[in-house]
């Protein structure tokens, strides 16, 4: 791999990433798009719709993931991730690490036929767990770029996929690959993960039909494993439904002080989208407050209230499983000040957020209390970090949702524009 000079460098390439992009992108700026993952997408790509209007994920997604690709002042270097910074004048020399993919990206035509005739089946990281895909796998049906990618550590070298591949891109003897991007200023778009399932031993995060708001996006979404709602413990279809708010955040005990702002509003969007799959299903939501801060977010709560989702008010002491694999919600009522115990069959916990990954140490970067990357200014110059050149964008600076994750994209790219205006190249590309 070459060495690259651009103007702007973007890690990360979810909704907020890939926006910031391509907004750079669009004012003529040379941009490099790295993701750690095989395919640029985020968390989007795997959710069902958005909240409150309901559109689908995948139709918002897909168009921006191609058209990263299709860009040409874009280019996209996927599987890799920076491995360390160095300053020279006014850029960054960032040293980037590429993981071997096992496969020739520049001869895969993504037609998929080592993937149908590998013997090698394994749980889909992508599906929570709950589908599964090959050894040697174009990562999902709508990824970007339509590259294959191969699982060396599970792979049985077994050659079929090798002999199978017409252009023969299979390249077992692949390795990682280094190279360093001169950038004049670099935006991070990190993201986030979600709070450990079994971070709260009393949640029962360990039991089988105990799972996180990701597993039932997949559930819901149109490109998921089964197509409907059923509980990975047996696959039954569930008749009791609870969501337990707070699961993850506001918790002392797990060091996450702060709300997660989405936790509320995704649970009723799963809700909603429950009662219509499963009408006949009780739908229950456990909250100490619900946060409906955005807007027409109220509206969506209320509308979920008439539709006959149950929302009770108490703080869930713990869940156990029952001896049919059904979990009992022990909770305090606090309106009613009482402690009750209530079976479901699937019980969701609402995660937060946490930082996904520990970019801001590799480029010097502070944290702030609650771990994401900290904005010294956040009312003035709400999108700058204390490095000059590096920009923060997303959820890698805190808890938001998708609208506040694009809006803070476009303001990070503004930014970066007028910094490179200001102390890097005189014109932009054409």
């Amino acid at each position: 791999m070459e060495n690259l000079n651009v103007d702007a460098l973007v890690v990360g390439g979810g909704i907020a990433g890939m926006q910031a992009a391509l907004d750079l992108a669009d004012q003529g700026f040379q941009v490099a798009l790295i993701e750690r993952e095989p395919s640029i997408g985020g968390k989007m790509i795997t959710l069902s719709k958005v909240f409150p209007t309901l559109d689908c994920c995948s139709c918002i997604t897909t168009p921006k993931m191609s058209a990263v690709a299709h860009h040409p002042n874009i280019r996209l270097l996927t599987y890799c991730e920076p491995a360390s910074v160095q300053e020279i004048d006014s850029s960054l020399r960032v040293s980037v690490q590429c993981m071997p993919r096992y496969v020739d990206a520049a001869k895969c035509t993504g037609c998929r036929k080592c993937e149908y005739e590998c013997p090698v089946t394994l749980p889909s990281a992508f599906d929570r767990g709950l589908g599964a895909y090959r050894a040697i796998r174009v990562p999902f049906s709508t990824a970007v770029p339509q590259t294959a990618v191969l699982d060396i550590e599970n792979c049985i070298f077994c050659g079929k996929c090798e002999k199978v591949c017409a252009a023969g891109a299979v390249d077992f003897s692949q390795q990682p690959e280094s190279f360093d991007i001169l950038s004049t200023t670099v935006i991070l778009a990190t993201g986030f993960e979600l709070t450990s399932l079994g971070a709260k031993k009393e949640f029962g995060g360990g039991l089988r039909n105990v799972i996180d708001p990701l597993m039932m996006e997949r559930f819901l979404a149109p490109t998921g494993p089964y197509g409907r709602v059923l509980r990975p413990g047996d696959g039954k279809e569930p008749a009791s439904i609870a969501y337990v708010q707070c699961a993850g955040s506001r918790d002392q005990t797990l060091g996450i002080e702060y709300c997660s702002r989405v936790c509320c509003m995704y649970a009723i969007k799963q809700a909603m989208l429950i009662s219509g799959s499963l009408p006949m299903a009780e739908i229950t939501i456990y909250y100490m407050d619900i946060r409906t801060f955005g807007k027409g977010y109220e509206q969506f709560y209320q509308n979920a209230r008439a539709m006959g989702v149950e929302f009770v008010r108490g703080k869930v002491a713990a869940i156990r499983e029952d001896e049919h694999q059904n979990p009992v919600v022990k909770v305090e009522l606090t309106e009613e000040e009482r402690i009750v115990e209530r079976t479901h069959d699937l019980v969701i916990l609402s995660l937060g957020m946490v930082p996904a990954q520990d970019s801001g140490r590799i480029f010097g970067l502070a944290s702030a209390n609650d771990g994401f990357i900290a904005v010294p200014a956040p009312n003035a110059r709400p999108c700058a970090t204390q490095h000059p050149g590096v920009f923060v964008a997303g959820t890698a600076m805190g808890p938001m949702d998708i609208v506040d994750s694009i809006l803070d994209a476009g303001s990070a790219a503004t930014a970066a524009s007028g910094y490179i205006r200001e102390h890097g190249k005189e014109t932009v590309h054409a």
